[in-house]
């Protein structure tokens, strides 16, 4: 599968047709984990994933899967996307949008990502002053208030 022309059909997107789709396959409400991953450097690791609508970068997560915890989701998606494992998960928030729901976590990996899933097209650590371009608002707020806690 193509998923480089997938990811540009699903921006093109208006998103009223994104959530569409999604409540296609999810007709309820939908669910998924994410995380600000630290390194030792307390650098954040953000993803650029091809399906996520503006910049594309963002925290690492994903969907839980049926019967699936939370936490045990978001090793997995990291895992999957990345190849890292991650140490400390600890529970940040939950927010809600629309039908969705996010759990989000903080937690800290010595790991060096890389990318493992056609989902995502690139990944880095970011410190404070060189977090990307168009980053969203809520995630940068969540990142801020991790770096506040921890450093």
């Amino acid at each position: 599968m193509n998923y480089t022309l997938l990811g540009k059909i699903w921006r093109r997107m208006p998103g009223s047709a994104r959530w569409r789709l999604i409540r296609m396959s999810q007709p309820m409400f939908t669910v998924s984990a994410a995380a600000v991953v630290l390194n030792p450097s307390d650098e954040v690791l953000l993803l650029h994933h091809i399906l996520r609508p503006g910049c594309g970068w963002g925290l690492p997560g994903g969907f839980i899967d049926h019967g699936e915890q939370p936490d045990a989701a978001v090793r997995r998606e990291l895992l999957e996307e990345t190849g890292i494992e991650i140490t400390k998960v600890r529970f940040l928030r939950m927010h809600t949008y629309h039908r969705h729901i996010e759990m989000i976590y903080a937690a800290r990996s010595d790991g060096q990502p890389r990318v493992l899933s056609p989902e995502i097209n690139d990944l880095g650590w970011f410190s404070s002053d060189t977090l990307p371009e168009g980053l969203p608002l809520g995630h940068r707020k969540i990142i801020e208030s991790v770096w506040k806690d921890e450093v």
